[in-house]
């Protein structure tokens, strides 16, 4: 048999160039985030990101920023060139968006670029042309300050990575989402996003989140959002925190960001979700919009070639400032459902209505203003769109200078200083709160409904508390009290649990030894990797108790001992359900009294431990409406 020894040998400049494209450049969305970042940095106000089939064919992104020198245009794209570090010791205080400076190179090794630039100081500006890697031209030309990109024709020379990109729906989609979140992370600037000449996004920049939210999720996800404010010596976390209502069944509506760049993180994520443990349904997630400003010293940016990722030097106080933040937000607030009658029905029935209109319906006017907001192009964009820049500069320079930039730029008042946090206190003096310990004796029993429900009538509002949730509710809380006291007792089991351990899951127990006893395991070895265990948590025997005891090995394995607890919790949860009285149970006002005292004074008695609502309240205005009394 022969064996063919293949030699070494070193790559070539544009091969390598290919290669390390691969780390950046994805899909056209990786093209639009590297460009619009760059934009960012520049000091753009305003920045415009237009594309055509999916961004496979044209991707065109201007902004109004500090624009690039004409001897610094070609070092641009150079790979590892950047403006925004010169030495080692300046990644420690990055606060830019890109800084790797290989997002020009990697952009112009797939594709075919063409630049316009200008800075404020230049008479004129300069035209690039830069195919494949290859340097086609460089010339003087006529331009706006700031910069324009078209990259067109995205992989036509990697025909083998472009058979990899979706439909051209799905890839327009891709840039859609990264544009709502560069838009909400960075409220101070304008975007604008076109997509086959049609105007999917476009912001004020008036610095306003909410505002940001309202046009991206809706005026239901704006209504329902708990401003939050925090500070430490390392730490800055503004921005809001969704009402429970309004959680999702998965984490796209998690959204967090740290020095204006949108990441994701698990520490940040777990945090997220452990402050709504007890007001979330299981299985469903929170919305969260959070901007936190952190020193480059806690923080590394440099984890990943696109950065989505980053580590923290701090990471226990991180999730503590996170946890604590959130959860302080969610409990300041009363966070009682309020129910009305008739409004499914309400919104079925115009859902109805608009779907039997037909376009030929619409009155001329109103269709003639839909059809301008689907084509909302500026003169100057019209002309930009088609053929290359090049061809079009004389358009460009015959329209009048100011009315491109009234379109583009938008002038930015003064960051407004932060809203003061609403404290308690303050609440409570101009709202009366079903919680408040004053409001106790005003509480009236009205009776129990279907042997299942409380009713309770306080001030204008009546509430209707569900026995067995809060039942469930008010049993965990004083479970997870006890272990959290540490007055857990044991429980002898008989006979013995055995079980048998790895290498890895021995070392976790002998390390952890004193902590299963603490929490009334009593264990011993028993031969080899074998462990008998002789008695467990008293609250929790008869639970599946070698399998608790191994996932909270599991637990200690990947995050330490805090996730031990959270386990020991989950499965007082399913003890508390167990135990709570059911529906149909019939209950003596006596015991539904006390019950609801106890539930009411609790941190959180709006949820039980699974998340459902163990209370809802419907208003006296509701009722008379529905009874014709008041229109």
């Amino acid at each position: 048999m022969v064996i063919n020894v293949k030699k070494i040998a070193v790559l070539d400049q544009h091969t390598i160039d290919k290669i390390a494209a691969g780390e950046v450049v994805e899909r056209p969305s990786s093209v639009v985030k590297e460009l619009v970042e760059n934009a960012i940095d520049a000091g753009a106000t305003a920045v415009t990101v237009e594309i055509a089939d999916g961004g496979k064919k044209l991707i065109r992104i201007t902004d109004n920023g500090g624009g690039m020198e004409a001897d610094q245009v070609p070092l641009a794209f150079l790979r590892h060139a950047t403006s925004k570090m010169e030495k080692i010791e300046d990644l420690e205080h990055i606060a830019s968006l890109g800084f790797r400076g290989e997002a020009l190179s990697s952009i112009a090794a797939v594709s075919r670029v063409e630049l316009i630039t200008k800075t404020p100081s230049a008479i004129s500006g300069v035209r690039y042309l830069i195919e494949g890697g290859r340097e086609v031209s460089l010339e003087e030309a006529g331009a706006p300050d700031g910069t324009t990109f078209l990259v067109r024709n995205l992989f036509y020379n990697t025909p083998a990575r472009s058979k990899f990109l979706k439909s051209d729906t799905t890839e327009a989609n891709y840039i859609g989402i990264l544009m709502e979140q560069l838009a909400l992370s960075h409220p101070e600037i304008s975007f604008k996003y076109i997509q086959n000449r049609q105007v999917k996004l476009h912001t004020s920049g008036n610095y306003s989140t909410r505002d940001v939210i309202f046009q991206v999720y809706g005026k239901d996800i704006a209504k329902g959002l708990l401003e939050i404010q925090y500070e430490n010596e390392f730490m800055k976390i503004s921005g809001f925190a969704g009402k429970p209502e309004i959680s999702r069944g998965n984490r796209s509506f998690e959204n967090y960001y740290i020095n204006g760049r949108y990441v994701k993180n698990n520490i940040i994520t777990k945090a997220i979700e452990d402050a709504y443990k007890g007001f979330l349904m299981q299985h469903k997630f929170p919305f969260v919009s959070l901007h936190m400003e952190m020193d480059g010293n806690d923080l590394d940016v440099n984890v990943h070639p696109a950065k989505r990722e980053v580590r923290f030097a701090r990471g226990t106080e991180v999730y503590d400032a996170v946890f604590d933040t959130i959860r302080r937000a969610l409990t300041r607030k009363e966070m009682i459902p309020s129910v009305s009658f008739g409004k499914e029905e309400k919104e079925k029935q115009e859902k109805q209505e608009k779907q039997i209109v037909k376009p030929g319906d619409i009155p001329e006017p109103f269709e003639k203003k839909r059809r301008e907001q689907e084509t909302a192009f500026t003169k100057e964009e019209e002309l930009l769109f088609s053929g290359t820049l090049r061809e079009n500069q004389q358009k460009i320079m015959d329209i009048p200078k100011q009315e491109p930039m009234k379109e583009k730029i938008v002038k930015q008042p003064l960051k407004p200083e932060p809203p003061k946090e609403e404290s308690p206190s303050q609440m409570n003096l101009f709202e009366e709160r079903l919680l408040a310990p004053e409001s106790r004796i005003h509480h009236q029993l009205i009776g129990q409904l279907f042997d299942t429900y409380w009713l309770v009538q306080f001030g204008e509002d009546f509430y209707i508390i569900d026995q067995h949730a809060a039942h469930e509710k008010v049993f965990y809380e004083r479970l997870v009290k006890q272990f959290e006291n540490q007055t857990v007792e044991s429980q002898y089991v008989s006979p013995p649990l055995i079980v048998t351990l790895n290498l890895q899951e021995e070392a976790l127990l002998k390390a952890n030894e004193t902590y299963f006893r603490e929490f009334g395991f009593e264990i011993e070895p028993f031969g080899g990797r074998e462990y008998c265990i002789s008695a467990v948590p008293a609250n929790l025997y008869g639970i599946a108790e070698e399998e608790l005891f191994l996932d909270m090995l599991d637990h200690l394995a990947a995050d330490g001992e805090k996730q031990a607890l959270s386990l020991f919790t989950s499965r007082l949860a399913t003890m508390a359900c167990k135990a709570a009285v059911k529906g149909n149970h019939k209950m003596s006002v006596r015991e539904a009294d006390e019950l609801i005292d106890e539930l009411l004074k609790l941190e959180n008695p709006y949820h039980c431990p699974h998340g459902r609502p163990t209370i809802i309240s419907m208003s006296k205005t509701e009722l008379e409406k529905k009874f014709k009394r008041i229109v």
